[in-house]
């Protein structure tokens, strides 16, 4: 009897961490908000209306049961979500302003993700999977999901990557860097990226490294305030930021990642897609907090994303 596969299966998958982010409020009060870039990505696609999941581990502990339950609140297909009996990651922001923060997960339950649990047949129904974050530095976790990511290249399947750039991504990291640039179509970084992963004072040094590694990628530059550019081969495309009035910045840039998949999924042409990126990374910034936008909020601030000639 043929196996039975299950046609609700997502065509989109994040993989890497969720974690629990815990912010200092006063002298002695802190806040926890469920965050990691993959899993804030995959959020941010499901609201806005693809079909997708987030593969990775959590705690089964207070934290762990939080991220369960917001993911299905986001209606993130549960089949890709495992809990172990781990400790959580947990990334302690002490200072806000400027952000400084620090990870606490020696062997927590981010790092026992195993890809050989995910429902079966899930590889005949995924088109895009994303990976980033600081999951890709963190053994044993990063080299299955480094071998995951060529596997899924290799089958036809479009892969994004966004690295993330955190405290730790030394030149420890420079093969994964390289390794997973090498082989993804799509690149998000910001010049806060580009200064920190490449250990350069200016942007110029890693946006030229990249295009040497995978010249037929494309590269979407974001630069905060001062607006994006998307690369392709030769050619190029920039936009202004939108003014809006900015209450948080947190997950913008997962927002934009989200924005542009979902457009590439569903819009044609480079310029509606930059326009997505940038209408999705604004709209989180207008509340507290990694805001996952919806779809009718990025449209209309989508018509307003100036291009620029």
């Amino acid at each position: 009897m043929s196996p039975v596969l299950h046609a609700d299966l997502p065509r989109f998958v994040a993989f890497g961490e969720a974690l629990t982010d815990l912010i200092c409020t006063g002298l002695d009060s802190w806040i926890s908000r469920c965050g990691g870039a993959p899993w804030n990505v995959a959020r941010a696609l499901s609201t806005l209306g693809e079909l997708s999941a987030f593969g990775g581990a959590v705690s089964c502990d207070v934290f762990g049961q939080a991220l369960w339950q917001e993911s299905m609140d986001a209606s993130l297909d549960p089949r890709f979500l495992q809990q172990v009996e781990r400790s959580p990651l947990l990334a302690v922001v002490h200072e806000t302003h400027p952000p400084r923060y620090f990870f606490v997960g020696d062997d927590s339950a981010d790092l026992h993700f195993h890809p050989s649990g995910l429902p079966q047949g899930w590889r005949q129904f995924v088109r895009w999977a994303h990976f980033g974050g600081i999951s890709l530095n963190r053994e044993p976790l990063a080299g299955r999901l480094v071998e995951l990511a060529e596997s899924l290249k290799a089958q036809g399947v479009t892969i994004s990557y966004d690295p993330n750039y955190r405290q730790g991504m030394d030149n420890r990291y420079d093969d994964t860097l390289e390794r997973m640039s090498r082989l993804a179509d799509v690149i998000k970084v910001s010049d806060e990226d580009l200064c920190g992963l490449f250990r350069s004072p200016t942007a110029h040094l890693g946006l030229g490294q990249l295009a040497a590694w995978n010249p037929q990628a494309r590269l979407l530059y974001t630069r905060g305030a001062e607006g994006a550019t998307l690369y392709k081969g030769t050619q190029e495309w920039s936009a202004n930021a939108l003014a809006v009035e900015v209450v948080d910045t947190v997950g913008a840039g997962d927002a934009a990642m989200a924005g542009f998949i979902y457009a590439c999924l569903h819009e044609d042409g480079e310029e509606a897609q930059l326009r997505f990126a940038m209408a999705a990374g604004a709209a989180a910034c207008l509340q507290a907090g990694a805001r996952a936008p919806s779809l009718a909020e990025v449209r209309a601030l989508a018509a307003q994303v100036q291009l620029l000639a």
